[in-house]
């Protein structure tokens, strides 16, 4: 069945913002920094350590050049900002499958949804454990933290969920039910969640039963 013209948009505007955080910001910060963790930010996330490289409302900032995204490859960003090229095959092997020459494709309704569901991810997160800075990981390209073997967090979606998802992975997997109906846990889509608070709210909830498993594996 083809997709919906909006997942269509989505599904395109995902890998190209994909790339992006992996070619254009996480290659060159790996480079000067050894890490590739990225930060959300309002409006659409940034380089955590040197290079400072930032995307805000589609258009990339770094030492004091511009560069629109939609419409150019990540080889012609990264030679338009100064920035080298720098594979990650040896920090991960899942990623973007985004080459320099791809063209990409932005669209603005599903830039804006992409961005709202990670800021309200980070939003939750902060509040869910305020001793942890959220990641955005450019490998899967979710925002998240991990808490006492749980991994919480938000996902633009992926070949299994098409759209923006919140998750809670406990490392070790409860039994199946009403809340736990993922291999990988629980998940709720962004846009059924509506807002942060119900974002923090599913968080709390995964946490809750994810600690009441552990304590009852444990005999307590």
């Amino acid at each position: 069945m083809p997709l919906d013209p909006a997942d269509q948009f989505l599904a395109q505007t995902r890998r190209a913002l994909h790339g992006v955080a992996e070619l254009v910001l996480a290659g060159p910060q790996h480079a000067a920094s050894r890490t590739v963790r990225l930060r959300v930010l309002p409006g659409g996330f940034c380089t955590t350590a040197r290079p400072e490289i930032r995307l805000e409302d589609g258009v990339i900032t770094h030492g004091g050049r511009t560069v629109a995204v939609s419409g150019t490859t990540p080889g012609e960003l990264l030679e338009a900002l100064g920035l080298p090229h720098v594979p990650l095959s040896d920090v991960y092997s899942d990623g973007a499958d985004v080459g320099l020459d791809d063209r990409l494709a932005v669209d603005p309704a599903a830039y804006a949804r992409l961005i709202t569901a990670w800021t309200w991810g980070d939003t939750a997160l902060r509040r869910l454990d305020p001793a942890q800075d959220p990641v955005l990981w450019p490998e899967h390209f979710d925002v998240g933290i991990t808490s006492d073997e749980v991994n919480y967090g938000v996902s633009p979606g992926d070949d299994a969920i098409a759209s923006p998802y919140a998750y809670v992975g406990p490392w070790t997997m409860p039994a199946a039910d009403d809340f736990w109906t993922q291999p990988f846990g629980a998940a709720r889509p962004v846009t059924e969640l509506g807002n942060a608070d119900a974002v923090l709210s599913f968080f709390e909830e995964g946490r809750r039963r994810a600690g009441h498993t552990s304590g009852a594996d444990r005999g307590a």
